[in-house]
């Protein structure tokens, strides 16, 4: 594909994995970021209120939003986005959580197209 044939769109992948270090904290946030947003309806606000406080992987979802990541930078506008958080088992030794391996594997897939 010539540059001009280029798709103007790219897909950003990013994968974290985060250390609650206070759930408590993190729960207040999400509550007062609920709170601050005047374009919430009632019943979602209540929705929104429980879902956070029953469960810390949703209050970090509702205070991480895409659109923060690429707000800022030039020549970008966010055309989609979806996430989502979950509670893991995370053991930074296991080879399972190796990074790099994910892009071996790409880089190697793509030496084949070519």
């Amino acid at each position: 594909m010539s540059t001009s044939e280029t798709s103007q769109f790219i897909r950003l992948r990013v994968e974290l994995v985060v250390e609650v270090e206070s759930a408590d904290a993190l729960t207040k946030a999400a509550l007062d970021r609920i709170e601050a947003d005047v374009d919430l309806a009632a019943d979602e606000r209540v929705h929104a209120e429980s879902a956070v406080t029953q469960d810390t992987s949703e209050a970090l979802s509702y205070l991480v939003d895409p659109f923060d990541l690429v707000s800022e930078v030039p020549g970008v506008d966010l055309a989609q986005a979806s996430w989502s958080s979950e509670h893991i088992d995370y053991d930074p030794d296991s080879p399972e959580w190796d990074l790099d391996e994910d892009d071996v594997a790409e880089d190697e897939e793509d030496d084949r197209v070519r």
